[in-house]
């Protein structure tokens, strides 16, 4: 009789908070959002590009309209951070008195200045030859201070194929300086170092949209709701069309997050509760990295990253799969709480992808968050994918607006401190790129 009862309060349960959903997340609203967001005035929310700051506007005119207040007392939603232009001027490199052949130098740094008088100990660090190389750099960039870091000779493809990569791409601020030299192996000690650097850097500003809904008891425990809302921009043209409006990716998942908000406003949770749409995830999830350094990860409790719920997934309609299923029991948790509903969770069918990666939750991951993407892409067959054809019109809004409210339904008990996941194993996971 007790499990009869169970069973029947639970399934009510789930179907009470199915209509409350059901109210607040309609697929009017869906439809409008994703629309605006997806247009071709939005020039395809390229980063840098004057589409995506009126994406970012539209952005916070929607938190504002949910009532969200800014993240960290900031005066409004945007959280701004700058990546840099780098191209060296001159490199004048000295060890131990000998000075080092410029093309065999490189310097991985924001400063437009370097100079170093140094004697006596050194930082130093190593890339040997049977090292990966560009594993071993990602590691590295978290070194503070000055480093010189001495490049096996067997590496030296690698160390020009690295030194192209700075001057062509942008740079994000480290918490250090890293001097990497090409040379052959030597166990030779640094008695002193003269290095004299010049280089033009160019800072360019970058903004994620933030707000939040303060926790009732438990303040400085945080649930994250997050998407990208940049894109790839402007295209060679098909058929006249040269607008990659990325309806999919990650206008969908943006709205998801707009729509939580406005679900959530009115529910007091325990928890604090914070709205992230990032850019820069088209170029190296630069958003979520900066917004993950001003994030103690002890305290964030879950990250619900959304990215392309547009279409129907493999398992049928009502249903959406979330990557890095068994790295914690954040799923188990969600479809626990759907008990009784139609809609189902499922863990990623597509482990050759590496989505779990792909995502801006894989930043949080990496520090033990259970930070997890949900998704029903088809990315294998998914011939819309970062195209000018992955429109507004190519979507099944039904399909956005069910999946929005089964992650407002599955994620409350989450909000309000029932439900704590367990903690992702950072132990072997892949580094940052």
């Amino acid at each position: 009789m007790y499990r009869i009862w169970l069973t029947t309060t639970v399934i009510l349960a789930a179907f009470s908070l199915n209509a409350r959903s059901q109210d607040s997340i309609s697929s009017s609203e869906v439809k409008r959002i994703i629309s605006t967001l997806a247009a071709d005035d939005m020039q395809g929310r390229k980063t840098f590009s004057p589409g995506i700051d009126k994406a970012a506007t539209f952005i916070e005119q929607e938190f504002q309209k949910a009532g969200l207040q800014p993240w960290q007392n900031a005066k409004g939603y945007r959280q701004t951070f700058y990546m840099y232009r780098v191209k060296p001027v001159s490199v004048n490199l000295t060890i131990n008195g000998e000075k080092r052949v410029s093309e065999n130098v490189i310097v991985k740094s924001t400063a437009g200045q370097l100079n170093w008088n140094q004697e006596g100990q050194v930082a130093e660090q190593h890339i040997k030859s049977g090292d990966n190389f560009f594993d071993r750099v990602r590691a590295l960039r978290s070194q503070k201070g000055n480093t010189i870091v001495w490049v096996d000779a067997a590496q030296s493809e690698s160390f020009r194929q690295y030194g192209e990569y700075l001057q062509q791409n942008f740079q994000m601020a480290d918490s250090g300086n890293l001097v990497l030299v090409l040379q052959e192996p030597t166990d030779t000690a640094i008695r002193s170092v003269n290095l004299d650097v010049r280089q033009q850097v160019t800072p360019l500003p970058l903004f994620n949209v933030v707000g939040m809904i303060p926790g009732s008891s438990r303040p400085d425990e945080y649930v994250i709701f997050s998407a990208h809302y940049d894109h790839i921009g402007i295209l060679k043209p098909v058929e006249q069309d040269s607008i990659a409006n990325g309806a999919d990716d990650d206008a969908s998942g943006s709205t998801a997050v707009m729509m939580l908000a406005n679900y959530y406003k009115n529910h007091k949770p325990a928890r604090t509760l914070i709205f992230a749409t990032f850019t820069g995830e088209e170029m190296g999830s630069y958003g979520a990295r900066f917004f993950s350094q001003l994030m103690p990860p002890e305290k964030v409790v879950a990250m619900f990253n959304i990215e392309m719920i547009g279409k129907e997934s493999k398992f049928g309609k009502n249903s959406a799969f979330i990557t890095g299923f068994e790295r914690s029991d954040f799923g188990q948790i969600l479809q626990r709480n759907l008990e009784g509903s139609i809609f189902h969770f499922y863990p990623d069918p597509y482990p050759d992808q590496q989505l779990f990666y792909r995502s801006d939750n894989a930043t949080l991951a990496r520090l033990g968050v259970p930070a997890h993407t949900i998704s029903t892409d088809q990315i294998d067959t998914d011939s819309l994918y970062h195209s000018v054809n992955d429109e507004v019109e190519t979507l099944d809004i039904q399909n956005i607006t069910s999946t929005i409210q089964a992650i407002a339904v599955s994620a409350v008990s989450i909000v309000d401190g029932k439900d704590t996941p367990s903690r992702v194993a950072t132990e072997g996971l892949k580094p940052q790129h």
